[in-house]
Formats: C-alpha cells, structure tokens, sequence
C-alpha cells in the first residue's frame, strides 16, 4: 500500500468515525476545523454523507428472532465440533512428540557412543599388543637378569608361531 492509499484510508476512517459520533470533541474540533479551510476534505465527507443516505433508504430486513437464535446454535455447534476435533487430535499429536523425543534422546546416545569410541582409545588395545608376553610371564619372571633374555630371544626360543607348553 501507497503512502497516498494509505493517507486515503486514514481519512475515510476519520470521516466515518465523525459521520457515526463516534470521536471524542477534540477530534471532532479538528475534523471542523479541516472541514472549514479544506474543500477537497468537505467534498469526501458530503461524498459519504450521501452515501450513508441512500444505505438509510433501503428498505430494512425483516428478520425473525428465531433467525438469531438458529445462527447462535449454529456457531455453538461448530465451535463444539471443532473443540472436539482438536480434543480427539491431541493423543496422536502427544504420541508424535513421545515418539520423536525418544527418537532424539537415541539419536543423542548413538552419538554419543560414536564420539565417545572416536575419542577415548581402548585401553584393551595395548593389552592385546602385550598379549604373547603376558601368556609367557612366568617364564620371564624366572629369569634372573634381562642379558639371559636377551640371549634367549636371540636364540629363538620367543619366536613366534611357536606354541608353549607351559602352565
């Protein structure tokens, strides 16, 4: 909308408030006073004066009280069907939210555990990789000095493949 449209609007509604009373007296003081000085402003209000004279000289609808009666029932009824409609939805939209709050709260947890294993190594990784020497701690807990094992590996007798028959 215009600006003029808009100027345009305000001023049907100032003229149509004054035409109906229903201004206080210090807008109506204005209106009279813009009346008095501005013929453009006159001419809009004679404009709807007119207008508001031929509304007043058609002829009335007779219309039975049953008439507002039947029209109140009538939007009694909708509102009821439609507050019944929004009751009947409301198991499904809360199921719907249940549903999708569980479905976040695994979301969080799957990520979460995938973060989690990314992140933090495995201490068992390094208890795997001491593996063959742990199943032959005994032995080497036997022996008196590191030389002595050295001198075994270089034999071969830690080679690999091999199996111990040890207890």
């Amino acid at each position: 909308m215009t600006e003029q449209e808009a100027a345009q609007g305000q001023l049907h509604e100032e003229l149509t408030s004054y035409l109906d009373g229903e201004l206080d007296a210090e807008n109506v003081r204005r209106v009279e006073s813009r009346l008095a000085r501005d013929s453009a402003y006159r001419a809009e209000l004679q404009r709807l004066q007119r207008a508001w004279d031929l509304l007043d000289r058609l002829p009335r609808a007779n219309v039975p009280e049953s008439f507002t009666q039947t029209t109140m029932e009538m939007v009694a009824v909708a509102a009821a069907q439609e507050a019944e409609a929004v009751q009947k939805s409301l198991p499904a939209r809360q199921r719907r939210q249940r549903l999708l709050g569980a479905f976040g709260v695994l979301a969080a947890v799957v990520a979460g555990f995938a973060i989690g294993h990314v992140l933090w190594p495995n201490p068992n990784e390094q208890l795997l990789e001491d593996l063959p020497v742990l199943q032959k701690f005994d032995l080497y807990y036997q022996a008196d000095n590191l030389e002595f094992l050295q001198l075994l590996d270089r034999e071969g007798v830690f080679a690999e493949g091999e199996t111990d028959n040890a207890p």
